[in-house]
């Protein structure tokens, strides 16, 4: 049991050197000249955005993810993929934990810098802590749950640091109170295939994404060959649902 301990405690030390060794997150953006920024409803936008694949931004209930926040997703991986490929593309680091089904070459056609993303595909027997120490030098981290349900003391302890150090936190595949934001996903179809031949070229979700004090909205996305890439557009008009409660699970 001793040993183990300390094979983990090892581990965590050595994620925090490596931490420690990524560059400041803001040493660029402080040269840049402040902007003031509005949702697509004209209201003024609280925080720095974290980078989404812009199809996306419309269906946002401030036209992004705030960074610090936390996100509780649940459907189609792809549209996981396309926000890493948002981060990384832009300059900014990433990490996956606890899903070694997300496709990197889907990320990487979508416009990902893979020297910019963490992979760890196990995260061993307390993947919140791993988390916790990714979140101290990252902009985004992705957290596959498998099937856990997190304690709400856990939940406040992530939530919070993901606030302190201004990094996103998304996760999914388990249950998780009080996220900030929910986004559901379904594939709504596939384009290009014919009667027993051709290839495919198109793949459409519905997309629903609910906030804590914003009206739900929902949309149709499809990723689509592009500019020698696959990109996201949006390809359904934006629509308004009655408000609902977020529930807790992001399974």
């Amino acid at each position: 049991m001793g040993s183990a301990g300390e094979a983990k405690q090892r581990q965590l030390a050595e994620l925090r050197r490596r931490m420690a060794a990524v560059p400041a997150r803001g040493a660029e953006a402080s040269t840049r000249v402040p902007v003031a920024r509005v949702g697509p409803e004209g209201n003024p936008l609280r925080g720095e955005p974290l980078p989404v694949p812009p199809a996306l931004e419309n269906l946002l209930p401030e036209g992004g993810v705030v960074k610090g926040s936390v996100v509780a997703y649940a459907g189609a991986s792809s549209l996981l993929s396309g926000l890493l490929a948002a981060v990384t593309g832009a300059g900014g680091y990433a990490a996956v934990l606890g899903l070694p089904g997300l496709g990197l070459l889907a990320a990487a056609e979508m416009g990902a810098r893979l020297d910019r993303l963490a992979v760890v595909t196990d995260p061993g027997s307390d993947p919140l802590e791993v988390a916790s120490v990714l979140l101290d030098g990252l902009d985004l981290v992705v957290l596959g749950l498998n099937g856990a349900s997190v304690p709400l003391s856990r939940t406040r302890v992530l939530s919070a640091r993901a606030r302190s150090k201004s990094s996103t936190l998304i996760v999914t595949g388990g249950s998780w109170a009080g996220p900030v934001l929910r986004i559901d996903t379904e594939v709504a179809g596939y384009g290009g295939l014919g009667r027993g031949c051709g290839r495919l070229r198109t793949v459409g979700l519905n997309v629903s994404v609910r906030g804590r004090s914003a009206q739900p909205r929902t949309g149709r996305l499809d990723l689509c060959p592009r500019n020698g890439r696959t990109e996201w557009i949006e390809t359904e008009p934006l629509a308004a649902t009655p408000a609902l409660p977020l529930r807790h699970a992001v399974s």
